[in-house]
């Protein structure tokens, strides 16, 4: 009696009915909003951006292609355009210690203001301070001062001059010193008529001038602090004149901003500041004059205002995406100038960062770009925990270079963070990071599958209008709609899901309208896909067809008829980047008396991964449990992937070893029209597994090459029936009878497929039916158990 494992045509293909799509094109179909298949992403979504408190950052996972980027950015800007605008920030010079610049914080659009304000008030000051400094009434009081000192002087070496007369002596100044000189006649003596006096007269002379001298000197003891007294006075007068220049153009600018607080208090350090320094702005007779490019740039420079974050412009709070999130270009940083080789920087060179712009609102970051840069993530930790934001530089001590730093003032930190990465990153930071779950503690999981519903069919259509109206493309027609969401099938692996791999399918109606466009045809129709498809598996084949053809010239050994002991063909799936494909496999077999069990050649030679070696040790265990309850299980078994020569993983090959471990045991020939794919466990039950789609497409195109008979085939676990999107060729061949395909759930339905024979049942005194593969299986343990003893 034939097994009912075959596979009916419906069963490789879920076709989408047309009628399920009620349009004849999507032009006339309304654009989807929102997100496809997205309701837990959207409902966490909601949850932590609606959840103001600290540690309720986010992390979007999910695999790139699906649309989680844009998700992410949509969501957030939808909800951020309805908040309250964040303040600016400015950095201002500290004038009483400017290593420590000052961060002044302003509400929206008002630093802009202040900046303009500063502006046109420095260039009043340039104005009015000089005009203040060559007003008459400042000269009249500057003379004034120089009067009274010069009048005290003067009085001095006049009381000098009197009692010099008195001894003939006269007084003499040269070049701003003060020399004595005898007299005779009215006329100052020369060296030679000095010397031709008679010697008393000259030794008189000489002790009246050492008198006079010393006499001098007591007058003007008191000279320096009437100099000192003058200077005070010009100082005094210089800061009143210039305050009372500077006073009346700040005062106004107090009132404005009177309500901003620490505007006042640096206004009044900016106007000391002026008052102080109003003679390096007005240029000193005593020193170099300035010019007024040289004046204004000091004025900026010393008194400008540096503009961090303005905005004044944003609507609602600001959704910032830092695509290459360095420390520099989260954090800010300070900038430096050159003079004369060294470097230099001051207040005015302090730029912002990602966290600066974001600050208020949103900062989005993916998560492998973060984690790539040094220093980032700690300090992005560092910054979130104790909400602020410090421009640093902490891999200065790594350079070597001496600079001259600033240390500017922190500013306040409140933003929300969005990652967006991997599964992957997100266990792994999980893992390794303590702190991570404390300050991402929302996770947006993207489904990367959605269900197949007739309204998931009909949103799917929409998804499709809103896609190719942002890519400027032709329409679709029903059919080629329901041609993608075949596709979309395929794509998840799945008959009951629709893949959220947008990126994917983007690329797919690009390629479609090409080929429409070169057709000349108005829209995009099935056909169009269709040839979109093959374009691509053309494109992406030759590593495919490469090993295709080594089997056909049987440089690689495979049998797709007859029959053989101890040999089947498995079936494999190879990944080379984003391309997957199907190929055939031998697996051999070969049993003889011993006690080494069953060899996995390729886990001798390191070749078996993990998984595989694990499904070729459940071997041992199915047989124990199906043959040898009543005797020990002994014998030397070798089970090899022919051929092969990279690393082998995944347990896929299981039900294909253990059925030809029994063709060796039994000498039981299997047809090798089949191949066969399938995990088993201990018990003998048939498990799912992956990629079954290309592995039966694999066989099936090279029995295709070789011509099918009819009796060809594959095996496959009945568990993957709901995975089957097979391609139109593989359906029509199995509809007109040329190719199989059987779904098993039992190691025995695999083995009479197989063997053409019976498995056989276990009979109530444990023993299997005679004649039966199970009972030659049991026959053939015994005598190897036997012949070991």
């Amino acid at each position: 009696m034939e097994l009912d494992t075959k596979l009916n045509p419906t069963d490789l293909y879920r076709i989408c009915d047309p009628d399920l799509l009620p349009f004849k094109t999507t032009e006339t179909l309304e654009p989807f909003s929102g997100f496809f298949g997205q309701e837990r992403a959207i409902e966490a979504m909601e949850f932590g951006v609606g959840m103001d408190r600290p540690g309720y950052n986010l992390f979007v996972m999910g695999n790139p292609h699906t649309g989680r980027f844009s998700f992410a950015m949509d969501s957030l800007k939808t909800v951020a355009k309805k908040e309250r605008k964040p303040t600016d920030w400015v950095y201002l010079n500290n004038l009483e210690d400017r290593r420590h610049p000052i961060a002044q914080q302003f509400p929206a659009g008002k630093a802009h203001r202040f900046e303009r304000d500063i502006k046109n008030l420095l260039e009043a000051i340039m104005a009015e301070l000089p005009a203040a400094f060559e007003n008459p009434a400042y000269q009249r009081k500057k003379a004034s001062v120089e009067r009274g000192f010069n009048r005290m002087y003067d009085q001095a070496i006049e009381t000098v001059d009197r009692r010099a007369r008195e001894h003939s002596i006269a007084i003499y100044r040269d070049a701003g010193t003060i020399g004595f000189t005898p007299v005779a006649d009215g006329q100052a003596m020369d060296e030679a008529a000095f010397s031709q006096l008679p010697e008393e007269i000259r030794d008189a002379f000489t002790r009246a001038i050492s008198e006079l001298e010393e006499y001098l000197n007591d007058c003007l003891t008191e000279l320096p602090q009437w100099r000192r007294e003058a200077a005070d006075k010009m100082k005094h007068l210089d800061r009143d004149t210039a305050r009372a220049a500077v006073t009346p153009l700040i005062q106004p600018l107090k009132e404005k901003y009177s309500n901003i607080h620490g505007v006042s208090y640096y206004l009044d350090q900016l106007e000391n500041s002026l008052v102080k320094n109003s003679a390096e702005l007005v240029g000193d007779d005593k020193l170099e004059p300035r010019s007024d490019a040289s004046r204004r740039s000091y004025m900026e420079e010393t008194y400008g205002v540096n503009m961090l974050v303005d905005n004044g412009k944003t609507k609602g709070a600001p959704v910032v995406h830092e695509s290459h999130p360095t420390y520099e270009n989260l954090f800010g940083r300070v900038e430096y100038s050159s003079d004369m080789g060294a470097l230099i920087t001051n207040y005015q060179l302090i730029r912002p960062g990602a966290l600066h712009q974001a600050n208020g609102g949103y900062l989005v970051l993916e998560a492998e770009k973060l984690l790539e840069q040094p220093f980032v993530y700690a300090a992005l930790k560092r910054a979130l925990k104790s909400h602020e934001i410090r421009i640093e530089s902490p891999a200065s001590e790594l350079t070597g270079i001496s600079t001259i730093t600033l240390n500017p003032q922190a500013i306040p930190l409140h933003v929300k963070v969005v990652l967006i990465g991997s599964r992957d990153i997100y266990y792994l930071l999980q893992e390794l990071d303590h702190d991570f779950e404390k300050m991402f503690r929302v996770v947006v999981d993207f489904d990367e599958d959605v269900n197949r519903s007739p309204q998931m069919i009909r949103n799917y259509a929409r998804l499709m209008k809103t896609l190719v109206d942002e890519e400027h493309l032709a329409p679709l027609t029903r059919q080629a709609v329901a041609r993608l969401v075949e596709h979309s099938s395929r794509l998840s692996q799945d008959q009951e899901l629709l893949s959220a791999h947008i990126g994917e399918l983007v690329d797919l109606l690009c390629e479609a309208d090409f080929k429409r466009a070169k057709t000349g045809d108005k829209v995009i129709e099935a056909k169009h896909v269709e040839m979109a498809l093959d374009a691509k598996e053309r494109r992406t084949s030759r590593l495919s067809e490469k090993i295709r053809d080594s089997i056909l010239n049987e440089t690689v050994l495979i049998d797709t008829a007859g029959q053989a002991v101890g040999k089947s063909n498995g079936l494999t799936v190879l990944q080379v980047g984003d391309v997957s494909f199907g190929t055939p496999a031998r697996i051999t077999a070969t049993v003889h008396p011993g006690n080494r069990g069953i060899v996995d050649i390729e886990r001798e030679v390191t070749l078996g991964q993990p998984i595989h070696s694990k499904g070729v040790l459940i071997l041992s265990g199915y047989l124990g449990h199906q043959y040898a309850q009543d005797f020990p299980l002994t014998l030397s078994a070798s089970i090899a992937l022919e051929q092969s020569y990279g690393y082998v993983d995944g347990d896929s090959a299981s039900m294909a070893e253990i059925c030809t471990l029994i063709s060796a045991l039994t000498h039981i020939p299997i047809n090798q029209q089949f191949a066969i794919t399938g995990s088993i466990n201990q018990y003998g039950e048939v498990q799912a597994i992956g990629g079954v789609n290309e592995k039966i497409e694999g066989f099936f195109q090279l029995c295709q090459l070789r011509g099918l008979t009819g009796e060809q085939g594959v095996v496959i676990p009945r568990a993957n029936v709901r995975n089957l999107m097979l391609k139109k060729e593989v359906v029509d061949a199995v509809a007109e009878g040329l190719f199989h395909v059987h779904a098993v759930s039992s190691v025995d339905q695999c083995l009479e497929i197989l063997m053409g024979r019976k498995a056989g049942s276990r009979k109530e005194d444990g023993s299997f039916t005679q004649r039966s593969v199970n009972h030659k299986v049991v026959l053939r343990l015994r005598e190897l158990a036997k012949a070991k003893a």
